[in-house]
């Protein structure tokens, strides 16, 4: 029996006859041999025709995204020399790690440092002994 097609289907199906007719897939890498095994161990069994989707799609999980952004932000923090333009971009980056740290409602302990906490305590020391009178 054949299958019944609704009008969108049949176009793509004739587009992928036409394209088989010229050759548009005799010469693909891979051609003949069976597709690699993906390792989805760590990911959990009713989540993995999802994740597979995804990956074909090219959509990255929300934590990826902004684990990436972060990793340019904080390249272009290291290039920026004008004070301004690095304070604003440092702000983005702890809004960026702080958004990270929310998704992920977990442990604390796992959580991202945000970036100023180092330069605030550098500014605080010494502030304090330029303070004190000696």
């Amino acid at each position: 029996m054949l299958p019944v097609y609704n009008g969108f289907e049949k176009i793509v199906e004739e587009r992928i006859r036409q394209a088989q007719k010229r050759g548009d897939f005799d010469n693909l890498s891979g051609a003949g041999k069976p597709l690699p095994k993906e390792d989805l161990s760590h990911v959990p069994e009713e989540l993995r025709l999802v994740y597979r989707i995804l990956k074909n799609a090219d959509c990255l999980p929300p934590e990826i995204e902004l684990k990436n952004e972060i990793r340019q932000t904080e390249s272009l923090l290291e290039e920026i020399t004008d004070v301004r333009q690095k304070y604003k971009t440092m702000k983005k980056l702890n809004f960026l790690i702080m958004k990270l740290n929310m998704l992920r409602k977990g442990s604390v302990r796992f959580e991202m440092p945000q970036q100023y906490e180092n330069a605030l305590l550098d500014r605080m020391a010494k502030n304090k002994n330029s303070d004190d009178p000696a």
